[in-house]
């Protein structure tokens, strides 16, 4: 069985270093696997709809100097294990 990594259990900070971790067929796959460091951090409400706390954050990263164009949900995102 393969070893799915998970999102951490607390929000990122900006400067934590994070993995995209997104399936095949999401509209940003072609980010999965990428390693950057987070620089932005935006809130918003979808945690009253889902009831998890988690929800509610979303993630801009910077990818070699270079921020990608993608604002990433907290569940798309795993601490870096390198």
């Amino acid at each position: 069985m393969e070893d799915v990594p998970q999102p951490a259990d607390e929000p990122y900070s900006t400067g934590d270093e994070v993995m995209v971790y997104v399936a095949e067929d999401d509209p940003d796959a072609r980010h999965h696997g990428k390693t950057g460091i987070v620089v932005d951090i935006s809130q918003d409400a979808l945690s009253t709809e889902t009831g998890r706390e988690l929800d509610s954050h979303s993630y801009k990263i910077e990818v070699d100097s270079e921020e990608l164009d993608v604002w990433f949900r907290h569940r798309d995102l795993v601490p870096n294990a390198d």
